[in-house]
């Protein structure tokens, strides 16, 4: 298995923390964020990675060179940011013979069942299987509407009127089909331009599990208490 592992972004909400840190490598409780979801990609069997770094770059790859017992890791760096569904159009050939790849928002602290939700995902084969998760302010998430088979009627990124407070977690499993909705544009973000265009031909993961975006500085420190660990 293959994943993409989203990382490149500037961290802006987390300075000053980030200056001089990239973001992927901020501890949670004494961890590397980035060392949280290699040993959780080794954990649930995917054996290579993907990250796009920019931000810091050289410190990212420092740190990668000392993971010895990590997932194959192939680091792509954008000197020019890409957008999140951009960097899977610029890498699509890296996933060409998968019939499914995975796609994580690096900055996603969890312990989600990634073999459960998988299995979901290959019970039904859509274009993409969404993790969704409940949330107290969906204006700042991708809002999924979803019917009661579990299919996604509708997203909207950051709409100013929700219609649910259903949110998409920033891990999903795609498929060439997804790749295949990419707009070709630059920058191209997979909330605002690609999850859009699929309704009806994708699915929702609920979780359950523990589940933070440490993307701002309340839910870092928050997650400095509650996380428990892998």
């Amino acid at each position: 298995m293959k994943a993409f592992l989203l990382a490149g972004g500037h961290g802006t909400r987390m300075r000053p923390l980030t200056d001089t840190v990239p973001k992927c490598l901020l501890p949670v409780c004494g961890t590397p964020i980035l060392q949280i979801w290699l040993q959780t990609c080794k954990r649930f069997g995917i054996d290579e990675v993907l990250i796009n770094i920019h931000a810091h770059a050289e410190l990212v790859r420092r740190f990668i060179g000392t993971q010895t017992t990590s997932p194959r890791v192939h680091v792509v760096e954008e000197k020019v940011l890409l957008g999140s569904a951009g960097t899977l159009l610029a890498n699509r050939s890296w996933v060409r013979s998968e019939e499914f790849f995975w796609v994580f928002y690096a900055d996603v602290l969890n312990r989600v069942d990634l073999s459960a939700m998988l299995r979901v995902h290959q019970s039904r084969n859509p274009a993409a299987t969404l993790g969704v998760y409940r949330v107290s302010d969906p204006t700042r998430c991708g809002v999924v509407d979803v019917e009661r088979d579990g299919t996604v009627r509708q997203f909207v990124e950051k709409p100013a009127n929700p219609s649910s407070n259903l949110a998409f977690s920033g891990l999903l499993i795609g498929t060439p089909r997804l790749l295949e909705n990419i707009p070709c544009k630059q920058p191209v973000d997979i909330g605002f331009d690609v999850l859009p265009l699929l309704p009806g031909n994708m699915i929702a993961y609920p979780i359950s599990d523990y589940l933070v975006d440490i993307g701002t500085m309340e839910n870092y420190r928050n997650a400095q208490t509650t996380w428990p660990g892998l």
